[in-house]
This record gives C-alpha cells, sequence and structure tokens, in this order.
C-alpha cells in the first residue's frame, strides 16, 4: 500500500507542509504547566501590552503638547505685546512688592 505524501499526487511544496503540520501538531500533551508558570505568562503579556499601550498614548499626545505649548506661546507673546497688559502686569508687580 502506497502513502499518500508519497504518490504522485501530492508535489514538494505540499509535502513539506504536510511534514510540517505533522511535525508541529502533536497527537497528546504530556506535559503540566503549573500556576507559577501560568501566572508569569500572564503578567508578561499585561507588561507588554501595558509597554504597547502607553508607547502608543505617548504617539498620541506628543503632537497635541507640543501644539498646546506653542498656543500658549503665542498668548503670553500677544499679552505682553499689548501696551495695557504690560501696564497692568506693572501695576500688578507693583502692588504686590506694596502689600509685602
Amino acid at each position: 500500500m502506497r502513502s499518500i505524501a508519497n504518490s504522485g499526487r501530492f508535489g514538494r511544496s505540499e509535502r513539506i507542509i504536510l511534514f510540517v503540520a505533522c511535525a508541529i501538531l502533536p497527537l497528546a500533551a504530556e506535559a503540566y504547566v503549573g500556576p507559577g508558570a501560568g501566572l508569569s505568562l500572564l503578567s508578561a503579556l499585561w507588561g507588554l501590552l501595558a509597554a504597547i499601550g502607553a508607547a502608543f498614548l505617548f504617539l498620541i499626545m506628543w503632537p497635541i503638547r507640543r501644539i498646546r505649548r506653542k498656543k500658549r506661546e503665542a498668548d503670553k507673546a500677544r499679552h505682553e505685546a499689548t501696551p495695557a497688559a504690560r501696564k497692568a502686569d506693572e501695576s500688578a508687580d507693583h502692588e504686590h512688592h506694596n502689600q509685602s
């Protein structure tokens, strides 16, 4: 009786795929994974997910923070450029020094 894998119906690539599938898929798993190993695997997975999430959040927030900082600096520069604002700041500083 001829084997299916060695019959002329399968090419070389199909035989390799069949061999790899048979080698990877065991018939019975004769191993025990204790609770310590399982918890270690889960904690490593959670750590990896947390690191990816933090990196993603940082990438999202970076341009937003930069835009907000530039807007704040522009508002401050515009505020300091107006004569009324400078006069108000000087009078507030003067009053603060008199109260001390």
